[in-house]
């Protein structure tokens, strides 16, 4: 199977020299993208510049991704390949940066451009936009794929979080969703069209169960 497998953080500059970005490791889309590289699948690892984890990136191909729109283009450009299936784990930045400004002692605020804000202006007022939702769009460049999201959250319980994996599932028109991070608790939550729900131990049983949807 040709599969395509995205891992790690993307990033959005507030300026030239500053940026915007989270916690992503990039292990584990870049350890299943492995895994399914030693099961004889091709793989494409599309990984984030920013990731921090730096193990062994085992794939057909690896390239790597900057800003949301970056990985965004890199999808749509593969999305003209024959692809079995795609496993979205990057953690895709939810916020972009507009305008930002100064804000006088008068409480009137100042719209800045500049290569490198100073620390000399005080405090500053940035305005965050929500980048687009690739995940929402991959189904039109991959039609005939399998497609599974990720849906990680730190508030609310695991109930909650299963509630929006399937909302995902049903907006994005995906296959599967991973539901993980605090919020979930140990594990992870495979969720699958129609409600079903099975609930895996460790990272191992995980790479399996992806495979075994696409097999």
């Amino acid at each position: 199977m040709n599969c395509v497998v995205t891992a790690g953080p993307t990033y959005e500059p507030l300026d030239e020299v500053r940026r915007l970005t989270n916690f992503s490791t990039g292990q584990l889309g870049t350890e299943l993208a492995a895994f399914l590289a030693d099961r004889g699948h091709e793989v494409t690892l599309l990984v984030g510049e920013a990731a921090s984890w730096r193990g062994d990136r085992r794939a057909t191909r690896v390239e790597t991704f900057t800003t949301t729109a970056n990985l965004r283009d890199r999808l749509r450009s593969i999305g003209g390949e024959r692809v079995d299936a795609v496993f979205h784990a990057a953690a895709v930045s939810d916020f972009n940066f507009g305008k930002v400004w100064a804000r006088a002692e008068n409480g009137d605020l100042k719209e800045l451009h500049s290569g490198k804000l100073s620390t000399g202006q005080g405090t500053l007022l940035a305005e965050l936009r929500p980048t687009p939702k690739i995940l929402a769009e991959l189904r039109q460049w991959f039609p005939e794929g399998k497609i599974v999201g990720w849906k990680f959250e730190v508030d609310g319980d695991r109930d909650a979080v299963l509630q929006k994996a399937k909302e995902q599932l049903e907006t994005c028109r995906t296959d599967g969703c991973v539901a993980n991070g605090p919020a979930y608790g140990i594990g992870y939550g495979l969720v699958r069209p129609q409600g079903e729900t099975v609930h895996i131990a460790a990272k191992a049983e995980l790479f399996a169960a992806l495979e075994r949807m696409i097999a």
